[in-house]
């Protein structure tokens, strides 16, 4: 059960995003995403575990240099443009992009990110997996984009996530790497469409928010454990399929509606190229994916006759519901539109 300061940081982490997306201004914006770190950082420490204080320490050092960077640059261009001039410098524009990069933990500013999810629980990665990533994809897109610094982005979150990803045994760390080539795919559809940036940055949730609780509820941290979850019962093991497939966007599941979305509105504002480095560098994160579920496929477990705590069939339901149905949705959605 949370503890009464748990839900008031949890609380105020929310509050903090809140502001940071509604803020008029650049220093309100900072302000709000202060208030949520100084929030998370509590709910990330524990004193029973000594990984998780380290993870801690390393996520409020980095975050603590991002904002100095970003209050260093809002407060150079309030004094260079004298509040009069709308157009900003491109090496403030960087400057400040950059130090918003560091904060979502794309590449080449992502070596923290890893670290920082190895020390954690499974509640407080799905945390910094989901809901961390909104203010700083908004404020993004509040600020001018150069496009070849965006492009460079995409592509080194691209490279890094499938190549880091390929040698990892932990399950923390490959959806680590996972979310950031979900990040470029993110920054990618923040170029042509908020809507398609919204629709992707919801199915990506829900997806993750899937296979965290499986991992959590199986106490899975390794690729050697999960033999562990996969025979015990075969919902188990078909529910973290399914999920697998839908993160790497595979049809007919969730996944690939906002990769459909993303790659025909590239198509459309001319990025024929940026959108073909995506799908295929994206089917080699893909093989990832199916390295983790081949011992699922392939190999034939019986399951354990041992009492276990088994996830009850509603609530493995409800959360595949949508993986499951997402074709009908596709296809209903498409008809409409």
């Amino acid at each position: 059960m949370l503890k009464l300061n748990k839900i008031l940081f949890f609380n105020s982490m929310i509050l903090g995003t809140l502001i940071a997306i509604s803020a008029y201004s650049w220093l309100g914006m900072w302000m709000g995403l202060e208030v949520n770190l100084l929030s998370i950082i509590p709910l990330m420490n524990s004193s029973k575990n000594m990984y998780a204080s380290e993870a801690s320490l390393k996520y409020f050092i980095t975050q603590t240099m991002a904002s100095l960077v970003l209050l260093l640059s809002i407060i150079l261009m309030l004094v260079s443009t004298e509040f009069i001039t709308p157009m900003m410098n491109p090496a403030l524009e960087t400057l400040l992009n950059s130090a918003l990069l560091t904060k979502l933990g794309a590449a080449p500013f992502h070596f923290w990110f890893p670290e920082v999810m190895e020390g954690l629980n499974w509640f407080n990665c799905s945390i910094l997996l989901t809901w961390q990533k909104i203010a700083p994809m908004v404020l993004l897109m509040n600020n001018p984009m150069q496009m070849n610094f965006m492009t460079f982005i995409i592509l080194a979150s691209l490279m890094v996530s499938t190549l880091m990803s390929f040698n990892q045994i932990s399950l923390r760390k490959i959806l680590a790497f996972s979310s950031i080539n979900h990040i470029a795919w993110m920054l990618a559809a923040s170029l042509v469409s908020f809507s398609v940036w919204f629709i992707y940055l919801l199915s990506y949730i829900v997806i993750t928010l899937n296979i965290t609780f499986m991992f959590n509820h199986g106490k899975l941290l390794f690729m050697n454990q999960l033999p562990l979850l996969l025979s015990q019962n075969k919902i188990s093991k078909l529910s973290l399929m399914i999920n697998f497939f839908s993160l790497g966007g595979l049809p007919p599941f969730l996944g690939f509606l906002p990769k459909w979305f993303t790659i025909n509105w590239m198509l459309i504002h001319g990025l024929p190229i940026l959108a073909f480095i995506l799908i295929i560098l994206t089917l080699i994160m893909l093989f990832v994916y199916v390295r983790i579920l081949m011992p699922a496929i392939l190999i034939q477990y019986t399951e354990s006759k041992l009492p276990a705590e088994k996830l009850s069939g509603f609530s493995v339901f409800m959360f595949n519901f949508i993986s499951l149905s997402s074709l009908i949705t596709c296809t209903f959605m498409f008809n409409l539109i």
